[in-house]
């Protein structure tokens, strides 16, 4: 399958009960613009799945029979798989939450989560953002404020980025999406991206949730 060929969202399904998957194919194939390219049910088959059918999201158990789904994300990451990998998974604590989003992963959903949740997730990472299930999100607050009173402050300061930059990052940093800051702006939705990619580059950011602790640092944003 060929990645941008198929209008709809290309998904993999990873998990090694056959329950969980066929649930999770009722929820996802009633979705108008979803579409279930490959079932795995342990990492290793993930990993061939992910880098025959290019997949647009993998869904990733941890809990596998071969080895873990953190290791296979990390796998994919190291292979180049462009895919973006969510955690669905059963796990709520924070070794395994830090440990997946160090491995890759664009997303962490617990399975407890209501279906409305799982499909925001997919669209969100699908369109170039992170999605953090809420009652998880506070893990990387307290993560952030204990790093602060250990981590120096970057070398780049905020006022070394442009107006837009400075606009786009405040924007971003409070959850607004790109399709937001380009309408609010009345910009383009690629010009977003840009001003994006060259404030993270300036300030040695690598992911959005790097880009919400610069922001509480800088009290640009409140936790």
């Amino acid at each position: 399958m060929a990645r941008n060929h198929n209008p709809k969202i290309a998904l993999l399904l990873v998990d090694d009960h056959e329950v969980v998957r066929s649930g999770l194919r009722m929820l996802l194939e009633n979705q108008g613009d979803l579409l279930i390219a490959g079932e795995a049910s342990s990492a290793g088959q993930a990993i061939q799945l992910a880098l025959e059918l290019e997949p647009d999201v993998i869904l990733m158990d941890i809990t596998l029979p071969d080895f873990s789904g953190i290791e296979a994300t990390r796998r994919l990451q190291k292979a180049g798989c462009p895919a973006k990998i969510i955690a669905l998974t059963i796990h709520e604590d924070e070794q395994f939450f830090f440990e997946m989003l160090q491995a890759g992963a664009s997303g962490y959903v617990p399975k407890r989560a209501a279906p409305d949740d799982l499909l925001t997730a997919i669209r969100t990472v699908y369109y170039g953002d992170v999605y953090i299930y809420p009652y998880l999100s506070k893990l990387l607050v307290n993560d952030f404020l204990n790093r602060a009173r250990e981590e120096p402050a970057k070398q780049v300061t905020f006022n070394e980025l442009t107006p837009r930059e400075q606009e786009i990052l405040v924007a971003l940093a409070d959850g607004e999406s790109n399709d937001e800051i380009a309408e609010k702006l009345s910009i383009s939705r690629h010009t977003v991206a840009r001003h994006r990619e060259n404030l993270m580059r300036k300030l040695e950011l690598h992911n959005r949730s790097e880009l919400v602790k610069y922001a509480i640092r800088k009290g640009l944003i409140k936790p």
